[in-house]
């Protein structure tokens, strides 16, 4: 790998292992010392590396200039010093012994604990996903801002509201009790599911960032099925359900970012292997006397990819659509609910469930509406395929409907 595109990899996989180290040690005030510290290491990579060449051990170079650089930091701040040496428990005077531990060990330790501190209730869900990409993920503002379809700046301030609001409630960054775990992981869970969507169905065009996101939603899930305090039928079947949806994300989208409708997808771009890793943490979900929103939603997408005995598989997703809204109702998972029973009762009887929804004013609605009327009453068909467009910001998407609508036309 050339350097040019090695920093950048390593930035990605290393910068939140040692923010998260360097936070646990210092506490949640000083996140900004954390992660300036940690900057300053990938720009003397950057600088060196280009002069001298790379190192055999770049990922070690990268934690031994760390651990010299966070040492030279509370040698010059002794005020700052003698804060972490008090929680460290180790002699004021003595810096070269505050132990700077960048083991396998203590940077998942330190992640698991950053992540209950990233999604606390403090703070609104859209600021947990912010803070979690950032801490947790290492990715920039810009890149958070694409993410979100706006701004850097609107990024930025949500940020540092999102830190200030860790700093005045004193949350301290350390391994959650049982009790704790108990508590909060549900919050934790939810974040993931978030971040994971935000990848998924966001109708932003860069197809790498929103991969990104799931495989970072995915990573973080996975540290809390290793973990065993943390390891609940949910969380696996919260990492099954990403497994499975994540096993498609190739097939829905062609070239030109112009999404594929799924009865249209190519099977052959389904991954297999993220499909049989889905069924195995299903499996491994089932244990237990707990019945999650993650479970039935991976049942869900289970069924999503089977391709064979298409009869069966279409009324097995509709009873879980049916499970779902009656542990959680949501008028999006009903809406999705109608295009199942479409298939397996007729479009006539999903056009009566789909309108009761009556979510005028959503692209999905009238898309999907759309679809139900086509060959039953091709002119509402249009409206509401116009409808849908005025309403997306996509301009691949609008493409995709505007196709729908001339096809309609000329039939």
């Amino acid at each position: 790998m050339k350097q040019t595109e090695l920093i950048p990899h390593l930035f990605r996989a290393e910068y939140r292992k040692m923010v998260s180290v360097l936070i646990r040690l210092f506490g949640i005030e000083h996140i900004e010392v954390a992660e300036d510290i940690v900057s300053d290491t990938f720009l003397t990579a950057s600088e060196l590396w280009g002069l001298k060449g790379v190192p055999a051990e770049p990922v070690a170079w990268l934690y031994t200039v760390a651990k010299n650089k966070t040492r030279d930091y509370l040698k010059r701040n002794k005020v700052f010093s003698k804060i972490v040496s008090d929680q460290t428990l180790q002699p004021k005077s003595d810096i070269e012994e505050i132990d700077i531990d960048l083991s396998s060990k203590n940077i998942n330790d330190s992640q698991l604990a950053m992540m209950f501190v990233v999604c606390h209730p403090g703070n609104p869900p859209e600021a947990q996903i912010g803070l979690a990409l950032s801490l947790l993920c290492g990715f920039g503002v810009d890149e958070i801002a694409q993410a979100f379809l706006t701004n850097t700046k609107n990024i930025y301030k949500r940020l540092q509201r999102a830190k200030q609001k860790l700093r005045l409630e004193k949350i301290r960054v350390e391994q959650p009790t049982l009790a704790e775990i108990d508590h909060r992981l549900p919050e934790v869970s939810m974040t993931l599911y978030l971040l994971f969507n935000e990848g998924y169905y966001s109708a932003g065009s860069n197809t790498t960032l929103r991969k990104d996101l799931c495989s970072e939603a995915m990573r973080l899930s996975l540290l809390l099925i290793e973990n065993e305090q943390t390891n609940q039928p949910y969380i696996n079947a919260l990492y099954a359900l990403m497994c499975f949806q994540s096993s498609r994300f190739d097939a829905r989208s062609n070239v030109k970012g112009e999404t594929i409708l799924y009865q249209n997808q190519d099977k052959a771009l389904w991954d297999t292997d993220l499909i049989a890793k889905g069924e195995f943490y299903l499996n491994k979900a089932s244990y237990g006397d707990v019945l999650s929103k993650f479970h039935i939603e991976a049942g869900i997408a289970y069924w999503h990819t089977r391709s064979d005995d298409i009869d069966k598989k279409w009324v097995h997703i509709l009873q879980f659509y049916n499970y779902l809204l009656v542990l959680e109702y949501s008028p999006i998972a009903a809406l999705n609910r109608t295009y199942a029973l479409s298939i397996v009762h007729g479009k006539e009887k999903a056009i009566e469930e789909a309108e009761k929804i009556a979510l005028n004013g959503n692209y999905l609605y009238h898309s999907l509406l759309g679809e139900l009327y086509t060959d039953v009453n091709n002119s509402k068909a249009i409206a509401n395929f116009q409808a849908a467009i005025e309403l997306l910001h996509s301009p691949a998407e609008r493409i995709v409907l505007s196709q729908r609508i001339t096809s309609l036309k000329c039939s």
